[in-house]
């Protein structure tokens, strides 16, 4: 790491002492050196996808970013936008087509609770020529309660489900425009809670019309004609929703959070998996799985570890006020079915062992006010797979957990046992926005704490539901986004496209929760205050 003035390329002082040699040597009447080529335009990188953060600490984060071209990485970051002073750069490695010329660069040492301004660029491997810098921010949670972090409230924002049912990104209508309702609320942060992508859902129309008779038009590109199975395909799936400017404009100003479901790789995967499907010549979902998680670790700011490169859950500390727990429901599953069991084992597994037993430990040690829980998929919405089998967690019987609901009893019991306050979850994945109390006095199980689970979604997609709910916890449905008599598969043109926001008061650490629909208008809010 050093420091450096210069809005990109190389260090100011270097080419200061360079200049100041050269002047020297015409003094003395030494040979003059030839005058620098002029960089041509098209010797430069182009950094098409933009600039993106993700998995933001009071400390630290990571900057994204892809060339079009073999180079290496740069970000230079300030809490000076005019990048006039302070000005920190770090050097990362070198991008080339073994990661699709994407790379990422972790920020360490942020100060927290200040706003980053960040710009990352590329130097070509072939010519030396720097790329023009592109430029994002960020903003670190407070590690304490004082100054000004004192009287901001700490803010986030969740949904999910981009670019399925063939709805992709329509020009007519300005694109993904929800992206930038969420932007306008100016969230330090957004959960992405999984089908980032559709890579089993072809966009092959340019358009297409809908059973009301309305046009639905989409950009196309071949990576999206079929359904993804090589590695360059899933790459295109992500890249092709990085051609929506509203996306691109909230990934430049507010962190992202990313997690996995299904759609990433083919819906209704489980670990395992064979392939029926005539679409597919490869059928091993292990093997598309390992090519989609590739590409999502590639296309995504999701921090790496070394001790742990592909691991997908995580805890991010937000400071005092919030920890994020962000889980995945996909990797570590046993196979759709009855969803019956009597006993825990590999075949009712949801979350596994080893997560499931991190999680405990990791909400046990929190000492932030609240603990917010990222599920990719809701706890007892009934989600079906072949018409009897059960896709998500609640297996829809009501009584005493069975199957995957085994799980969950035993977290839910042991957040109550542990004495672990505030714990809330939010979710997606089955296409409206819904807000639901669990509550032990109306539950066949009832070893727990009441808590809240809040859906939001799509953010894309066709608009589904509502599910029915399993009785087995408790839950009850305070609201719901969508009318029971709703045709399903409704196109982002009918506005039932929805986003959740919460904040957390510094001053009462209460947290309020949003759901707000295409506009950005709140459908419905609850107040909840901390234990």
């Amino acid at each position: 790491m050093s420091r450096s003035d210069e809005r990109g390329g190389p260090d100011r002082r270097a080419v200061l002492g360079a200049g100041l040699g050269l002047a020297g040597a015409g003094m003395f009447g030494w040979p003059r050196r030839a005058p620098a080529r002029v960089t041509r335009e098209r010797d430069r990188p182009k950094l098409v996808q933009g600039v993106q953060s993700g998995d933001v600490s009071p400390v630290g984060a990571v900057v994204w970013s892809r060339a079009d071209r073999p180079s290496t990485m740069r970000v230079e970051w300030s809490t000076d936008a005019t990048f006039a002073r302070g000005v920190e750069v770090i050097d990362g490695a070198d991008v080339l087509a073994d990661s699709d010329l994407t790379g990422r660069i972790a920020l360490r040492g942020l100060p927290p609770g200040a706003e980053i301004h960040y710009r990352a660029s590329f130097r070509c491997l072939r010519t030396g020529a720097w790329s023009a810098p592109t430029a994002g921010r960020l903003r670190t949670p407070p590690a304490a309660l004082e100054g000004p972090a004192a009287e901001r409230p700490l803010t986030f924002a969740w949904g999910g489900d981009t670019c399925g049912q063939g709805f992709g990104i329509n020009p007519d209508i300005g694109g993904m425009r929800i992206h930038d309702r969420i932007a306008e609320q100016e969230p330090d942060l957004f959960i992405h809670c999984g089908d980032l992508i559709y890579a089993d859902g072809p966009i092959r129309d340019a358009a297409w019309t809908l059973d009301d008779g309305q046009t639905w038009k989409n950009i196309v590109m071949p990576e999206k004609a079929k359904v993804a199975e090589t590695l360059a395909e899933f790459r295109g799936n992500f890249r092709y929703n990085l051609l929506d400017a509203p996306f691109r404009r909230l990934l430049t100003r507010t962190p992202m959070v990313v997690q996995w479901d299904d759609h990433e790789t083919k819906n209704n995967w489980w670990p395992g998996r064979i392939l029926r499907d005539g679409r597919y010549t490869e059928k091993s979902c292990d093997l598309l799985a390992a090519r989609a998680k590739r590409a999502f670790f590639e296309y995504t700011p999701i921090a790496r570890r070394a001790d742990r490169p592909g691991r997908i859950y995580r805890a991010l500390p937000q400071g005092p006020l919030l920890e994020l727990f962000v889980l995945d429901a996909r990797s570590f599953r046993g196979p759709n079915g009855p969803n019956r069991q009597r006993v825990p084992g590999p075949k009712a597994a949801f979350f596994g062992d080893a997560q499931l037993d991190w999680l405990c430990r990791r909400l046990e040690r929190s000492t932030a006010t609240w603990k917010l829980i990222a599920s990719d998929q809701p706890l007892s919405l009934h989600i079906s797979h072949a018409g009897t089998e059960s896709e998500g967690m609640a297996n829809g019987y009501g009584g005493q957990p069975s199957g995957r609901e085994l799980e969950l009893a035993r977290l839910l019991t042991h957040i109550k046992r542990r004495s672990i306050r505030n714990v809330v979850f939010v979710t997606a994945d089955v296409h409206y926005a819904a807000a639901h109390r669990y509550d032990p006095k109306i539950a066949a199980f009832t070893d727990f704490e009441p808590f809240w689970e809040f859906v939001a979604g799509p953010l894309n997609a066709g608009t589904f539901g509502p599910n029915p709910l399993d009785p087995t916890f408790g839950p009850h449905e305070v609201f719901v986004s969508i009318p029971r008599d709703m045709r399903p598969n409704r196109s982002p043109l009918d506005g039932k496209q929805f986003f959740g926001t919460g904040a957390v008061d510094p001053r009462t650490r209460g947290l309020t929760v949003r759901l707000h629909d295409i506009k950005g208008a709140v459908l419905h809010q609850v107040e909840l205050e901390p234990r």
